[in-house]
């Protein structure tokens, strides 16, 4: 993380119970990356982040004030190309993101009504497209119909924007997921998302896109089928395992890593072994 940084989180529809705690990421700016902004974008959908005087709204509601925030298509977008995509050429971003240096792509990992799930790629890929050009090419089809396309289309136009994004940054761009209050339902549906059933996992960080984000679904999918069958669930019918199986046919990452248990010291662990200290909720 070199010269002026963002870090990009989904910051959660007004008073959105599942989101990464508002005093962790200021403790992350202020003890890791004092100068750092959040950035964030306006949304496709209407509601109270659709404009960016509502977005701000929301923002200051749900305690985002301890940093400044960049609302990166405020002031309009940019055309990043799409290095060897088959449905875009490029992306359209917030105009924003060409004033930063190094991205860190802060993830709240859970369920997504439409992607299966949501992480590093979802982030990035829905997060940093701007919310009338950007979203709309994603959501699209060629017929103009919106929402008009397969859900495997879907996964591949997601991965294909958050390439370009990723592209940018080149070797100034790190992810991080945090696997807990992982409801079926994205941070998009604020109090209507689903009650959380998945036990809380832990905290994956990576500097390769493809390995944060499967070894998120890995690490859910090694969960006791109990905890593990409503996430599991949302990500196969929406098929949501398109996005890792694409990033890796579009060179974005290694679906092969090796854990690092930082809780005892850089040693390689397994799946079977990182879930084993995970507690299911208590009703």
């Amino acid at each position: 993380m070199t010269g002026k940084v963002g870090i990009k989180l989904h910051t959660g529809e007004p008073h959105g119970p599942n989101i990464i705690p508002r005093p962790w990421v200021k403790t992350l700016i202020a003890e890791k990356l004092p100068k750092a902004n959040i950035v964030e974008t306006n949304t496709y959908y209407q509601g109270a982040r659709y404009t960016t005087a509502e977005h701000r709204k929301t923002l200051a509601v749900n305690g985002w004030d301890f940093a400044p925030v960049d609302i990166m298509d405020e002031d309009g977008t940019a055309m990043l190309p799409v290095k060897g995509g088959k449905w875009f050429t490029e992306m359209s971003v917030g105009s924003h993101m060409l004033n930063y240096d190094s991205l860190l792509v802060l993830t709240h990992f859970k369920g997504h009504t439409m992607g299966g799930f949501g992480g590093s790629n979802k982030n990035i890929g829905i997060g940093c497209a701007d919310g009338r050009i950007g979203k709309k090419m994603i959501h699209t089809g060629d017929t103009g119909t919106q929402w008009g396309i397969s859900k495997e289309e879907l996964m591949e136009r997601i991965s294909e924007s958050a390439k370009a994004t990723a592209d940018h940054f080149g070797d100034h761009i790190a992810y991080i997921n945090v696997l807990r209050n992982m409801s079926v339902s994205c941070d998009c549906e604020g109090t209507a998302a689903q009650p959380v059933v998945t036990p809380n996992i832990g905290i994956l960080a990576s500097t390769d896109i493809l390995a944060a984000d499967q070894a998120s679904v890995d690490l859910v999918y090694a969960l006791p089928e109990k905890y593990r069958h409503d996430l599991v669930e949302r990500m196969e019918t929406r098929h949501g395992l398109r996005q890792l199986s694409y990033m890796k046919e579009l060179g974005m990452g290694c679906d092969r890593y090796v854990i690092l248990d930082m809780d005892h010291g850089d040693t390689p662990i397994t799946l079977a072994e990182a879930v084993k200290n995970v507690k299911p909720f208590k009703a």
